[in-house]
C-alpha cells in the first residue's frame, strides 16, 4: 500500500491540505463510500457483466463537481477499466473491473484517495432521505 502523498506524486491529483500526506491510503475489495457515491462489488448486486474501456493515464470523472462541489476522479496503477452510464439501478454511474495486481483509485480534493482492490463493482450515486428522498450532496 501507498501513502497519500506517493498516490498525489504518482497521479498528479492534489487534495486539500488538512489531509495527512503520510497516512496510507486503504485498498478494499468490499463496500466503499466516498462522500455522494458508493462502490459496491459486483456479486452483491445485479449488473451487466465487467466493464471493457480502459482506465486513461488521466482518469475518468465519476461525478463532476457541479455548484460549487469537486470532482470525484477514477485513476489507476495498473490495469483498470471503467464503462459509465451502465447498471441497472437508477443511481448505477458504471461498471468498474479492476484487473488482478492493480488498484483502482477515487481521489477527491476533500476526501483524499480511496483504494479499490481487484475485482469488479458498481459505481453508484447515494441517496439520503430527510424532508424527502434526495441525492447525497457532496
Amino acid at each position: 500500500m501507498r501513502t497519500l502523498a506517493q498516490v498525489i506524486d504518482h497521479h498528479g491529483v492534489d487534495v486539500d491540505a488538512h489531509l495527512d500526506r503520510q497516512v496510507t491510503v486503504p485498498v478494499s475489495t468490499g463496500v466503499q463510500r466516498q462522500g455522494d457515491i458508493i462502490v459496491i462489488p459486483a456479486a452483491a448486486v445485479d449488473y451487466d457483466g465487467p466493464a471493457r474501456t480502459p482506465v486513461p493515464r488521466e482518469g475518468v470523472a465519476v461525478v463532476r463537481g457541479e455548484n460549487g462541489g469537486n470532482t470525484h476522479l477514477l485513476l489507476a496503477d495498473g490495469t483498470a477499466f471503467y464503462d459509465p452510464a451502465r447498471g441497472r439501478h437508477d443511481l448505477d454511474l458504471g461498471v468498474l473491473t479492476v484487473a488482478a495486481g492493480a488498484t483502482g483509485y477515487l481521489a477527491h480534493p476533500e476526501h483524499g484517495y480511496a483504494g479499490v482492490g481487484p475485482g469488479t463493482y458498481v459505481v453508484r450515486r447515494q441517496r439520503e432521505q430527510a424532508d424527502e428522498i434526495r441525492l447525497v450532496e457532496d
